[in-house]
C-alpha cells in the first residue's frame, strides 16, 4: 500500500517546496466537451478540428459552461491548514482528508520563507517588504510548531486520544487532501485563486494546477492567453 502523503508522479512543488499538487486522474477530452455540446444534434467526433476550436472557444466566450463539466479532474493537494480553509470554500469541488484521527505519520508544519506586510488600506491584502527584518520572527514560527507538535505527542503519550490531541496543532500544519472538481468549476477557482486580490500561498497552488492542466485543454488555455492571462 502507497503512502498516500507524499505527491503523486506528476506533480508540481509550491511554497518553496513545502507544499505541492499534483494531477492524481482525470476523465475525458476537450473533445468530450465539444461531443456534449453536440449532444441534441446526435453527432460525435473522436478528434478536434478548426471548427471544434471555434466552438470550444464560443462556448467559454458566451458562458455555456454545462459541457465543460463533462471533463473532470482530479488533484492531491498538500497545503498548510489554513489554504485548506480556503480552499474548502469552493463546495463545487469534492474532497477527501488524510485524517489525524487515525495517523499521525509524516507530519509537517509550514514555515514562511518569507513575512509580508500587513496593507493598511485592505486588511485582506498583504505586501511584500525586502526591508522587514524577519529571520528572528519566522524562527519563533519554526519553534511554536515543534512546541506544538511537542504538545501534541505529550498528549498521546499520556493517554489522550488523537482527536482531542490534535486540537493543539497549528495553523501552519500541512495538511494533504484529494480534490474532485469539473473542468467549468475549476476554471472559475482558477479567475478567483489565480488574481491579484487572492493570498499569495493559494495563488501559488493555482499557478501550479494551470502547468498541470494545460497539456490536457491545450485550446483553453490558448483562449485564455489570447485574452492576456498567464497559463
Amino acid at each position: 500500500m502507497e503512502n498516500l502523503n507524499v505527491p503523486p508522479a506528476n506533480h508540481v512543488k509550491v511554497l518553496g517546496g513545502q507544499g505541492w499538487v499534483g494531477l492524481i486522474d482525470h476523465l475525458g477530452t476537450e473533445a468530450t466537451i465539444v461531443n456534449a455540446a453536440r449532444v441534441s444534434f446526435g453527432k460525435i467526433k473522436n478528434e478536434m478540428d478548426d471548427k471544434d476550436v471555434k466552438l470550444l472557444q464560443y462556448l467559454i466566450e458566451n458562458k455555456h459552461t454545462s459541457p465543460l463539466e463533462h471533463m473532470v479532474f482530479t488533484f492531491s493537494i498538500h497545503c498548510p491548514l489554513f489554504i485548506r480553509g480556503q480552499w474548502h470554500r469552493h463546495r463545487t469541488w469534492s474532497y477527501n482528508e488524510i485524517s489525524r484521527r487515525y495517523t499521525e505519520i509524516n507530519m509537517e508544519f509550514y514555515t514562511p520563507e518569507k513575512l509580508r506586510r500587513q496593507a493598511e488600506s485592505n486588511h485582506q491584502a498583504s505586501f511584500a517588504d525586502e526591508t522587514f527584518e524577519d529571520e528572528a520572527l519566522r524562527k519563533m514560527i519554526a519553534d511554536h510548531n515543534q512546541q506544538s507538535f511537542a504538545l501534541y505527542e505529550k498528549l498521546l503519550a499520556e493517554g489522550a486520544c488523537r482527536e482531542q490531541a490534535r486540537g493543539v496543532l497549528p495553523q501552519n500544519m500541512m495538511v494533504t487532501f484529494w480534490g474532485t472538481v469539473d473542468l467549468s468549476n475549476l476554471l472559475h477557482f482558477l479567475e478567483l485563486r489565480d488574481s491579484d486580490h487572492a493570498q499569495w500561498e493559494i495563488k501559488e497552488y493555482a499557478i501550479a494546477i494551470k502547468k498541470l492542466i494545460k497539456p490536457y485543454i491545450p485550446n483553453v488555455a490558448k483562449y485564455f492567453e489570447s485574452k492576456g492571462q498567464t497559463w
